[in-house]
């Protein structure tokens, strides 16, 4: 039994130390955190899954950016513990808040990954937009919650406005 819950500033460590868990200390190098640095997350789509006694067992995160000037939602990271791989809790992570993002009105999601991973849940690559450097471009996929939502967005990624 997993309690699906909003990220809290004070979940922010314990997500933080997962994804050091998941993707090594150096993952704040890539490309894609360029575009999150100084930018708020998502609020209402980042969550987190806890186990009855209120451990940390999977988390996921989104964050604004922009394509062409129109507004894009960067799926990531999501991240399972790895004593709770194989559980199905990252695919429900992404189910769920896909949905709640289609929900709010979000159009178009985009992330740098396996396609045959996120291909499941209908990514496809996006070879028309260009993620910084150093992005391997087969990696970056995204996929319409609105259909037609990607048609002629392309071009470089850019970090979203603060306002």
């Amino acid at each position: 039994m997993y309690r699906l819950e909003e990220e809290t500033a004070d979940d922010w460590w314990e997500v933080e130390a997962l994804l050091d868990l998941c993707f090594a200390p150096g993952r704040t190098a890539l490309s894609s955190y360029r575009l999150r640095d100084g930018v708020p997350m998502v609020a209402g789509l980042c969550h987190v899954l806890r186990d009855a006694d209120g451990v940390l067992a999977a988390a996921i995160r989104f964050w604004p950016v922009q394509v062409a000037g129109q507004p894009v939602l960067l799926l990531g990271p999501v991240a399972v513990h790895p004593t709770r791989q194989g559980e199905g809790l990252g695919g429900f992570l992404i189910h769920e808040c896909l949905t709640e993002a289609r929900r709010l009105g979000w159009t178009r999601v985009m992330l740098v990954g396996d396609a045959p991973y996120y291909g499941r849940f209908g990514f496809r690559p996006l070879p028309d937009v260009i993620m910084p450097p150093p992005t391997n471009p087969a990696r970056v996929l995204g996929i319409e919650l609105v259909p037609g939502a990607w048609a002629g967005v392309t071009g470089p990624v850019g970090k979203a406005a603060v306002e």
